[in-house]
């Protein structure tokens, strides 16, 4: 069965992911800092079947990534990488002439560099994958100006590059930045907590990143709402 790591994936989008997959007898290996939470999440996800390593641990740290891709290697190797684990940076978020500098390190090594050394770890074995992708969460605060979002914009924004470089440079792979759009979730809770207006569940955007999934389409960044509504 085809292999993939999600990071992330204790909770919110990473958690829906992982569902979606293992219901389409993917094998999954996933991240994630909470491990009750996780192992919660990992036993939910096992029910469909599938084999689920679940390894609790923090992105940035080199060891957890290469811990990560071990486990997929056990499996069977890794054909899928979604990098979804996040930090905002400020919880909740300020602006620019407030934002903690530590705080924009943890961003920008938690959303870039750690996602980076991922795909580092598990570039050979996403090459020998007959179908090899990379998925990219991305944010539209990482291509629009909004007040309070700048650090975190900026993290997003430096993925994207990542991501369309790594797409020229590995055109055997299939690397889609995907903006997920609004969704209700507890980073976005964390954020900006006093906006209570509803938002769409992680789960309705799922059907965007499944789609990419079967149709391969070119390597580049995608919004899911459109692909939710087949444009």
């Amino acid at each position: 069965m085809p292999v993939a790591i999600i990071t992330g994936a204790s909770k919110g989008l990473g958690r829906a992911l992982a569902e979606a997959l293992a219901a389409r007898g993917w094998d999954l290996v996933l991240d994630a800092r909470d491990a009750g939470v996780l192992k919660e999440t990992a036993d939910a996800v096992a029910e469909h079947g599938t084999r689920v390593a679940a390894l609790p641990g923090d992105v940035t740290d080199a060891g957890h990534r290469a811990g990560l891709v071990a486990a997929a290697r056990e499996l069977g190797g890794v054909d899928l990488l979604v990098s979804n684990a996040s930090a905002l940076g400020a919880e909740p978020l300020v602006r620019l002439g407030e934002l903690p500098l530590a705080g924009l390190r943890r961003a920008l090594e938690v959303n870039v560099v750690a996602a980076l050394g991922l795909v580092q770890e598990a570039l050979p074995l996403l090459r020998g994958s007959a179908a090899g992708a990379v998925v990219t969460v991305s944010s539209d605060a990482g291509a629009e100006a909004y007040e309070t979002w700048g650090g975190y914009g900026a993290s997003k924004a430096a993925l994207d590059q990542l991501a369309a470089v790594l797409g020229v440079e590995e055109p055997g792979l299939r690397v889609w930045a995907v903006d997920p759009g609004d969704m209700a979730t507890e980073l976005y809770a964390a954020a900006v907590p006093d906006d209570d207006d509803p938002r769409p569940a992680p789960e309705s955007v799922v059907p965007a990143f499944l789609r990419l999934l079967d149709e391969r389409p070119a390597s580049g960044r995608y919004g899911a709402p459109a692909l939710v509504e087949g444009r």
